[in-house]
């Protein structure tokens, strides 16, 4: 049964529900500071997660806390703002209720206006059981997945090395997908074994690590232009990343992918590490709205939405960011935060009795992509840069969106010592962090499964309160020396 969280609405305001703790959800609630509203934002992570820097995670960079601090510690000063964790798995647009879940425990709660900016996951374009071998970089679990991962390798090919077997295809790193995540998680893993790991190992050379980026597309970075993306191609080049361009991987196995080019010829390179950089997919959410409203949905899940962002019938509704297929706007940040700060304006408008901002407007502040120690490309507006320059963009643009001042502090100085030393300070692994995704995945009902129902709970309870009237039987026993004494039973009365 599920329990409701309207009960613990009793001031009477207007109540705005938010899902997703991402860079939509995070704006949104904030952007509602002022407003006459109660907010509450539920989101399945207790973080908000800065996912441009995720690779820097995984490469060692940067430890997970600097990229993702707490949403409670984000909105803390936010007084109309209520922070609930929990996955959402339905919402009923007709009774205006957001169901969520969290370790069997259920809530139901209800909304006056909805922002939706649940964001969008992996795709494998239909090839989902390659995520076992070839995992994505979407959360921070991910991005410790692979830092073990990409660590583990060097260690692994160390003993295989002592041993004299051969440490080819331990030390293949193998990327799938050429945009900004792709190149930036190959030109990273491509300067560990150049820079940072040269002088750790005994019994192997990092150096001789083969990197490789993969794409079905016929160049490096697409949406950065052809001009940036063959410079691009010829920076990751130079520092020893091999590209593949025009290749679809059709098979991913514990010991490395299979390719096929458009000339029908296929190729295979042997690999204990790949990362699926590729695809992302809209968060099923997307579809729920759908069945409910008949807004369309395009190959990867995201749902068409009314210029001013709201659903079709359904002006309580807006969907932010990842999830809206309006006007090909792109699956970038800024799309998130510009809509979800729309959207909550549009919002208070209305309880201000305001009119319309009219259709929401998306402001292209441009793209980068860091590809290498002091280079990376820029795009804004008509500007393309790379080199040195367009690294600096990089490093200031992401130190202001970093949330936190303690978060943007340590970031620097982890930078300073990454890219003007030769040190990866967060190289931490464990072999938890390595195959608990593959444990969970195991359980029928994931992680669900290793804790208790609030029913079993209750079971739980009533037989510890019996054991407790036990235990306290005995030593009133014990006590009063009763033990071994017999007493008469009382006699039944007549009548």
């Amino acid at each position: 049964m599920a329990a409701s969280a309207a009960e613990g609405n009793s001031s009477g305001r207007h109540q705005v529900v938010v899902i997703g703790s991402g860079f939509g959800g995070l704006f949104g609630t904030k952007e509602l500071k002022d407003a006459d509203v109660d907010v509450t934002m539920i989101a399945k992570t207790s973080h908000h997660l800065f996912q441009p820097l995720l690779y820097q995670v995984a490469t060692g960079i940067l430890s997970e806390g600097e990229i993702a601090p707490p949403t409670r510690e984000v909105l803390s000063g936010q007084k109309n703002a209520t922070v609930l964790m929990g996955e959402v798995t339905a919402i009923d647009l007709e009774r205006k209720v957001v169901v969520s879940e969290l370790l069997n425990r259920t809530l139901e709660t209800p909304y006056d206006s909805l922002i939706v900016a649940a964001g969008a996951g992996q795709s494998y374009f239909g090839n989902d059981h390659f995520a076992e071998f070839a995992p994505g970089m979407k959360s921070v679990d991910d991005a410790l997945e692979l830092r073990g991962r990409i660590f583990g390798a060097f260690e692994l090919a160390e003993i295989a090395a002592a041993r004299g077997e051969d440490t080819e295809a331990l030390l293949t790193f193998v990327v799938v997908g050429a945009g900004p995540t792709g190149v930036e998680l190959a030109g990273q893993i491509a300067e560990l074994a150049r820079r940072t790991l040269k002088k750790d190992f005994k019994n192997i050379s990092s150096r001789q690590a083969r990197v490789v980026l993969v794409d079905a597309a016929p160049q490096v970075l697409p949406p950065f232009g052809e001009r940036l993306g063959t410079k691009a191609k010829k920076a990751l080049e130079e520092i020893g990343v091999e590209v593949i361009l025009g290749a679809m991987v059709t098979h991913v196995d514990q010991t490395g992918i299979e390719m096929k080019f458009k000339d029908g010829r296929a190729q295979r390179i042997e690999s204990s590490a790949k990362i699926w950089a590729a695809g992302v997919q809209a968060s099923p959410l997307g579809r729920t709205l759908s069945e409910q409203t008949g807004a369309g949905l395009d190959r990867a899940g995201r749902i068409a939405v009314n210029p001013d962002l709201t659903l079709p019938g359904h002006p309580e509704v807006f969907v932010v960011g990842d999830m809206i297929s309006l006007d090909h706007l792109p699956g970038v940040a800024q799309v998130a935060i510009q809509g979800a700060k729309y959207a909550a304006k549009e919002i208070g408008n209305r309880l201000d009795g305001k009119p319309s901002q009219g259709p929401f407007k998306y402001w292209d502040k441009g793209s980068m992509a860091i590809i290498s120690r002091f280079n990376a490309v820029m795009m804004v507006g008509r500007i393309r840069m790379t080199g040195l320059l367009a690294w600096l963009s990089w490093l200031v643009l992401h130190l202001v969106y970093i949330t936190g001042f303690k978060n943007r502090f340590t970031a620097v100085v982890h930078w300073f010592i990454s890219f003007l030393g030769r040190d990866s300070s967060e190289r931490t692994s464990t072999m938890q962090q390595v195959f608990g995704r593959a444990a969970i995945q195991r359980l029928e009902g994931g992680v669900a499964d290793l804790v208790a129902t609030p029913e079993e709970l209750a079971a739980a309870e009533e037989r510890r309160a019996e054991l407790e009237a036990t235990a306290a039987e005995e030593a009133r026993l014990t006590d009063q020396r009763q033990r071994g004494v017999h007493h008469e039973e009382p006699e039944a009365a007549t009548s």
